[in-house]
């Protein structure tokens, strides 16, 4: 069925006159260059805009991808070059008469491997299809073919995109695939080259596993294990929209998190990632993903799709979106039986302490660091942890405070997997859209039957500590909040280049009433010349009040820095679990055994 559904809007296409066809070849690997072609059949436009994304979704951040095409050229079906002029960083104009044709020829330098952006060389090659697949303006929700011929020496390409049988396959072993509009071009990333593939079914559905580089992993091992992640995922809604999906994973020397998408994920590792609590971590990872496919990709606020590719889709709703599922992924872990109940309530603690200990947990609100994802989550500088908090952090423990909310209500008979499995119904599979701010909001108050304008102006939009205690004791959780002062200089550093570097300073602390800045190397203590090791011997040995000497550098300027050890405002939280509590049990259930 799934097929006959895309053959429907290919056919659907060529019907109604346009076609769009692309082409990716990469005959030279070692270059970095992606050679890409677009063919544009029966456009009658005398003048057709071509645009590339600026971003990529899921990662807000203005990322530029045009800035990697060096020249695009454009002709008719006879060859013939046609005029192209580049009218603004990401568009590019064509004129044409109604009767021709138009291909569009261009490079595509690919040399940053994330789960963001593409890559080549000899190896392997993957790419995200929002960085270098153009589209025509007014035709974002055309569909169309892409034709991947794969470098001489690689012999998979893997990809969520359904293919197009077209009989006996090339010499070239170019492989057809089907995208049903932009957007599913865009999310569907792909991985070629000669990388390890192997499958395990799962909630009723096929999952095909494509890893690129070497590692500790273990087969068999991942198979069971990625599987109980799908079940413990699934259960919470009750279904699974897929009937295939694609795990694309890339064992490297620095791992970089992962990417959702609609039928897929790219997850990018350390190579070694795959024993201790490192691999707990990573299996993290793969549920923080999956559950992706559900919430974000069609659990979603109205503007993070269809996107506007061009500029900032701005939502105050990252912190529902990403905190929920940073909740849920250790939920899955502990339903999937990878956490004892007494290890996921660590990591519950351990993202509470970490929220409440971060200074800018009290300059910026979490729905303010949703929206400033653009300019600040995906720009941090030294002074970040001055000013803000992370919409995954903070976003958990909201998304933990209301399922206690929900749980209470509902005796431990419902809680938050119920009322995502509303919002797909409603806004998902019967209105096709996202929602705004103001609906979630509503939404919330009528399955939790309370006014939470109070808590969201605190909370959400506010800065006010959560009562964590009083949200939890119905759950059996007892939370206490331990308050006080620690000796701390609010310095921190790191070795770069053999050098003692200044790399953040804490606001209010005494290291920034000593005069210390970001960027400032400190070369002696006390007359002794300091690496990272003695420098936090001699801390750890003062007391609060001791006065000592710093010799710095700042650029090639020698400074004398009079300091003292000062103190900070702690607080600390601890917990006991009443494991015999009736919603306790069903917050810490396991599913899958």
């Amino acid at each position: 069925m799934k097929r006959l559904i895309f053959l429907f809007f290919f056919i659907t296409t060529i019907v109604s006159g346009q076609e769009i066809h692309h082409k990716l070849s990469m005959p030279e690997p070692e270059t970095h260059y992606f050679h890409v072609e677009l063919e544009l059949i029966s456009f009658s436009e005398e003048e057709l805009i071509l645009s590339l994304p600026t971003w990529a979704p899921g990662s807000y951040l203005i990322r530029e991808f045009s800035k990697n095409i060096d020249l695009v050229r454009a002709e008719n079906q006879k060859g013939k070059a046609l005029p192209i002029e580049k009218v603004s960083k990401n568009k590019w104009k064509i004129t044409k008469s109604p009767k021709e044709n138009v291909t569009v020829k261009y490079e595509y330098y690919a040399f940053e491997l994330t789960v963001r952006t593409s890559f080549l060389d000899l190896t392997h090659g993957y790419l995200n299809g929002t960085n270098l697949f153009m589209y025509p303006e007014g035709y974002k929700e055309l569909g169309g073919k892409l034709t991947v011929t794969p470098y001489e020496g690689f012999e998979h390409i893997s990809t969520a995109l359904p293919k197009l049988k077209e009989g006996v396959q090339s010499d070239d072993r170019s492989e057809t695939f089907l995208f049903r509009d932009y957007d599913h071009l865009g999310d569907s990333p792909i991985e070629i080259g000669n990388h390890e593939l192997f499958s395990f079914d799962a909630a009723g559905v096929k999952h095909t596993v494509a890893i690129y580089g070497s590692g500790n992993y273990n087969v068999e091992r991942l198979k069971v294990d990625m599987a109980k992640i799908v079940e413990a995922s699934t259960d919470i809604f009750g279904f699974n929209p897929n009937k295939e999906y694609l795990f694309i994973i890339h064992n490297t020397q620095v791992g970089s998190g992962g990417l959702e998408h609609l039928e897929s994920t790219t997850l990018n590792v350390n190579r070694w990632t795959y024993e201790g609590s490192d691999y707990l971590r990573f299996l993290s990872l793969v549920a923080h993903e999956y559950f992706h496919l559900w919430h974000v990709k069609r659990i979603r606020p109205y503007v993070l799709g269809p996107f506007d590719y061009d500029a900032e889709n701005y939502t105050d709703l990252l912190w529902v979106m990403e905190g929920f599922t940073s909740y849920y992924d250790e939920l899955i872990l502990r339903r999937a039986g990878f956490y004892t109940e007494e290890e996921y309530l660590s990591k519950l603690m351990s993202t509470l302490n970490y929220v409440e200990g971060t200074i800018g947990n009290k300059v910026q609100p979490v729905a303010h660091s949703s929206f400033d994802a653009w300019i600040k989550a995906y720009r941090p500088n030294e002074n970040s942890s001055n000013t803000t908090i992370s919409y995954y952090s903070k976003g958990h423990l909201v998304c933990a405070v209301l399922d206690a909310m929900m749980m209470k209500k509902y005796k431990g008979k419902k809680g938050m997997d119920d009322f995502l499995r509303l919002l797909y119904e409603k806004y998902y599979t019967k209105e096709s859209r996202g929602f705004t701010e103001a609906e979630f909001q509503n939404e919330l108050e009528q399955f939790t039957a309370q006014d939470l304008t109070q808590f969201f102006e605190d909370h959400i939009y506010g800065t006010k500590t959560i009562d964590y205690a009083s949200y939890f004791k119905d759950l059996g959780l007892d939370i206490e909040m331990v308050e006080g002062k620690i000796q701390a200089f609010g310095v921190s550093t790191t070795m770069k280049e053999g050098k003692l570097m200044v790399r953040s300073v804490s606001r209010g602390s005494a290291a920034e009433k000593a005069g210390l800045s970001p960027d400032d190397e400190i070369i002696a203590y006390n007359g002794y010349r300091v690496d990272q090791t003695s420098f936090r011997k001699f801390m750890d040995g003062l007391e609060v009040g001791d006065e000592f000497i710093l010799i710095i550098a700042r650029g090639d300027e020698l400074m004398v820095i009079n300091a003292d050890m000062g103190m900070i405002d702690a607080v600390r939280y601890t917990y006991e679990l009443d494991k015999d509590h009736k919603i306790a049990k069903y917050w810490l259930r396991q599913t899958v055994n």
